[in-house]
Parts: C-alpha cells; structure tokens; sequence
C-alpha cells in the first residue's frame, strides 16, 4: 500500500485582534458617526464616554456640579449685586449716606427725600450747568444772574445756624444738643427749639449755654428736631461760627460748598486786625467788626443772638468771600 501523506497545519490559528472592529457594516456606522461627531452634529450626552472616564450623567447623579464652561458661563465670578437699599439700614439712611455725607445722620427715612434735596441742590457739576443751575441751586433768571463769579448766593438761600449744647455720658463730657437756632438773610427766626438730648444730661452748662432743666420740660426729642433742622437746611447755604460743632451736636454733615464758617474767614480776620490763620471767638469779632456786645451776662448765650451776629458778619465780607471761593473752588 502506498504511503498516506496529510498535509496538516498544526500551528495556532491568527486570533482576531479585540480592538479590531467588528463586520464591515459595524466599521461603516463607526466612520459616520466620527464624522457626525466631527461636524458637530451628535449632542453631547450622544457621545460615547472616553475609555477609563466616568460619564457625565454619573457625576451628576453622585452630586457633581457642572463647571462654568460646562454651562456655558465665563469663569470669572459675578460680583455681588448691591441693593438700591445699602447692605443695611433703611432706604433713607442709605441714600443720606452716599449723598449727604456720613451715615452718621440718623436722619428718618421719611425725611429721604429733604435731606437728598442737599447734595442735589448744591452740585455744581456737568448737570447743573448744563441746566443753568447756580451754585445754590437757583434757578431762573435770578438764579443765572448770580451764578456770576463773584455773586453771592441769593438771600432766600442763606441761613444762619447756631446751636447750644448741654453734657452728658460720664462727667458730661459730650456734648449734646439742647437747643438750636435757625435765622434768615435778614435775621428772621425760621427755627428755635429746646431739644431733648437721647442721653441723660449730666452737666447743662447753663453759664454757656443758658441751658436749664425747665427748659426740658416741652423741649422735643432730638429725633424729631433733628428732622425739622434738616428740613430746613437741605438746599440751603449754611453760615455758622465753627459750624463743625454744631453739624456734629446734629449727626449731620452738609455739603462742604454750601457751608459758611465765620471763624474759617481770612477776610474776617484781616477787617477786624487778628492774624488770618486764627480762630477768634464770635464774641470778639462781633465787637471789633459790629460793635456789638453779645454773650453778656451770667444768663448763658443765646443761640438766636449768636446766629444773627454770624450772619451779620458774613455780610461784612460777602462778596469778596464769595468771589474768593469761585476763584479757589477748592477751599469750598
């Protein structure tokens, strides 16, 4: 018998390689898909995850959150939204502070309104002379006539401030607001009022401020004085002797270019013969300049005399003072 020969192949058949892609229309669907995905087309949730990476929505299931570019957001952080309101306090609190000065005026919100009327009526900026608006806030014919360099403001707009204050807190050593005193151009009383102080009152001052504790009696709460001065004041300039005092018995700041301190008047100082850069008492000027006596007697001050003799000699030097102050905006 003829030998048998068999041709056998005992090597290990070619494996399939597990990345290698499946039947040919498996590998066609993969080519359009990467396709779709390239263009843009597939949403993202569509694409298939990235090996070893774990898959949006199960991040968001174990709390994930998604970053800004996720969301479509830039990353830089919002700044915090402000409030017309402030952070704190009451509206009218809020808008007193960023236009009138301090938020120290305690002014009540009802009042909102009168004490914005300050800075509103004092500016002197683009809008005001846009609108022909003067220095204090006049408008009209007469108030362009004396927003001239050099014109002092009209009379209607001039009052003179003075106050009188009583000790309190430990060995009366602040000052309080007692009584306080509002005069015209023309010396009128527009405000004279006893003020109750919110502290007990320790040492009245009564050879200064003429101040006694029957005076108490009807004198009414600071709060409520404080919103009748305040009134009166917004829009107006101011005239008062080291006036800062006064300002500060009120818890009030009123816009510096509508205040006039007699005892900060080189001008002052000069037609009475003391040194420019001096702070004389009224009393002495009033005599030098007036010649009038006030702040006489064991009585105590006056708060309505001594706002009358401020603006009294205001008007010695009005002119000239105010003529100053145009040229050097500055000082004001």
């Amino acid at each position: 018998m003829d030998d048998l020969i068999l041709n056998v192949d005992f090597s290990a058949p070619e494996r399939r390689s597990k990345k290698e892609p499946g039947n040919q229309k498996h590998q066609s669907f993969v080519r359009r898909r990467r396709e779709l995905e390239r263009r843009g087309v597939l949403r993202q949730k569509q694409l298939p995850a990235a090996p070893g990476a774990a898959r949006p929505g199960r991040a968001r299931r174990a709390g994930a959150k998604r970053s800004p570019k996720e969301n479509g957001v830039a990353s830089t952080p919002r700044c915090p939204t402000v409030s017309q309101n402030g952070p704190a306090g009451s509206k009218g609190k809020a808008r007193g502070a960023a236009q009138n000065g301090p938020s120290g005026t305690g002014a009540p919100a009802q009042n909102k309104g009168k004490v914005q009327g300050v800075s509103q009526n004092g500016s002197t900026g683009a809008k005001g002379k846009a609108r022909g608006v003067s220095q204090n806030g006049a408008t009209g014919a007469k108030g362009k006539a004396r927003g001239a360099v050099g014109v002092p403001p009209a009379p209607p707009k001039l009052v003179a401030l003075d106050c009188e204050m009583v000790g309190t807190g430990p060995g009366g050593r602040t000052s309080a607001l007692a009584r306080c005193s509002i005069v015209t151009y023309e010396g009128d009383v527009v405000y004279d009022r006893y003020v109750r102080p919110e502290a007990p009152i320790v040492d009245y001052r009564t050879r200064w401020s003429g101040i006694r504790p029957r005076h108490m009696a009807q004198a009414v709460p600071f709060r409520r004085a404080q919103q009748q001065v305040l009134q009166i004041l917004a829009g107006k300039v101011v005239v008062g002797h080291a006036i800062h005092n006064d300002f500060k018995a009120l818890h009030y700041c009123h816009p510096k270019a509508l205040t006039r301190d007699t005892s900060q008047m080189p001008l002052l100082n000069r037609r009475a013969g003391f040194p420019e850069n001096v702070a004389i008492s009224l009393k002495r000027l009033t005599k030098a300049l007036l010649n009038q006596d006030i702040q006489v007697g064991k009585s105590g001050h006056s708060s309505v005399e001594d706002a009358r003799a401020t603006m009294e000699l205001y008007k010695v030097v009005e002119e000239e003072w105010e003529q100053h102050l145009q040229q050097n905006p500055e000082q004001k």
